[in-house]
Order: C-alpha cells, then structure tokens, then sequence
C-alpha cells in the first residue's frame, strides 16, 4: 500500500460529463424505461408519516411518487406530491375536523384497490409508444407494474423518466372524475 499524491484544484474550472447519447426511441423495449424493484430499492413510506412531512421528504428524494407501506412493511397504495398538497391538506383538515399535525399519510393516499397496474409479462413484449398511450388513455403519470406469477409490485413506470429519455415532453392529462365532468356540463 502507498501514500497517494494530493494537488490542488484551483486551476481546475470545468466538470465532466457522461456522454449521453439519446438511443431510446418510442419503438424501443418498454423495458428500457421500466424501474424494476430487483435492481432499484423503491421508494416506501409508512403510512403513518404525518402528511405535513411527506412533500419535504419527496422534494430531498427527488420523487413525486412513493409506496405506502403498513406496519408490517405490506404494501398499501400509494401517495403522490400532489395528493399532500397544502390545498388538499387544508381541504382534509377541514372534512376530518382534525389538526394538520394529525393527518397521516393514510389520509391521503390512494388505496391498492383503487390501482390499475401494468402486467410484467406483457410489459417486457411491449414498446415504449404503448406504455405511452396506454397512459394517455388513463391519465396517469405512474403506474405500477406488478408481477402476477410472484404476486408482488415488480417496478413503476413514470412519465416524468419517459419524457427524461425521450427529450420530449408528454402531456398526460388526468381523467376527470364524475363531478368534475359535472361541473364542466352544468358550465
């Protein structure tokens, strides 16, 4: 073993850079754009977290999107940066008649058998321009994908990583819900 050489860096103004070169397409495999949990740990959160922290844990995680788990690491749903926004926390606040200390994530997030998922088996015969539209036809801008054989969430899909890859951006509009269509009729 030997001493390394220590230099100084002041004369050193530039970084580098990985060389990107941009080689997916919408006909690629939509595997390519598929976040598998067997090499990525996903990104959980205990369903008990008080909700008003949950927007500073995802903005120091750099995600918009995180697994709820229950006491026994179970999945649960799922709980997005939207869902524990301060309009939505104040709303809840307001129908619950709690504190907004008092909210948890449990309170806001969405439920397992309110998900739809994409199937790992057909996912890996799919193409990126299907994972694109099958989201554009249900609005969403995660979706899990699940592994029947081994019954477990395999991964998540984002649009947000898709858009990164592709260099384009993609406009992924929401379903509206049944009041909302209400509102916009009786408009």
């Amino acid at each position: 073993m030997h001493a390394l050489n220590l230099y100084k860096t002041e004369a050193i103004d530039t970084l580098a850079w990985p060389v990107v070169e941009n080689t997916i397409t919408v006909n690629s495999s939509a595997m390519a754009v598929f976040t598998d949990f067997k090499q990525h740990l996903p990104h959980v959160i205990d369903a008990r977290t008080p909700a008003t922290k949950v927007e500073s844990i995802m903005r120091q995680s750099h995600v918009r999107m995180m697994l709820v788990v229950n006491s026994e690491n179970r999945f649960i749903g799922i709980v997005t940066s939207h869902d524990v926004g301060e309009q939505q926390i104040i709303q809840r606040v307001s129908e619950l008649k709690v504190k907004r200390e008092e909210l948890t994530v449990h309170d806001f997030m969405r439920p397992k058998t309110s998900l739809m998922s994409f199937d790992f088996s057909e996912l890996m015969r799919s193409s990126v321009g299907d994972v694109i539209e099958t989201l554009k036809d249900y609005g969403q801008h995660h979706c899990l994908v699940m592994d029947r054989d081994s019954h477990e969430i395999r991964g998540v899909i984002s649009v947000s990583d898709i858009a990164r890859e592709l260099r384009l951006p993609l406009d992924i509009q929401g379903r509206p819900t049944f009041a909302e269509l209400i509102n916009i009729l009786a408009a």
